[in-house]
């Protein structure tokens, strides 16, 4: 098992990494602000059209 310092220094890589990602996608939302169209909700399915699919085959 991994020693308590190396698990203090892995959680405070961790920590900075989080903090200058959500840094750096606050500047990029603030550069893109406006530019571009908002990216709608992938899981959002009120656009989406009905699939048409053939019924299974029971022939078994």
């Amino acid at each position: 098992m991994a020693n308590p310092d190396r698990k203090q220094i892995l959680a405070a890589k961790l920590r900075e990494n989080l903090r200058r990602r959500k840094s750096q996608a606050k500047a990029r939302a603030q550069t893109n602000e406006g530019d571009a169209p908002q990216i709608s909700d992938p899981n959002d399915k009120k656009d989406t059209p009905a699939i048409d699919r053939p019924a299974p085959d029971k022939s078994d």
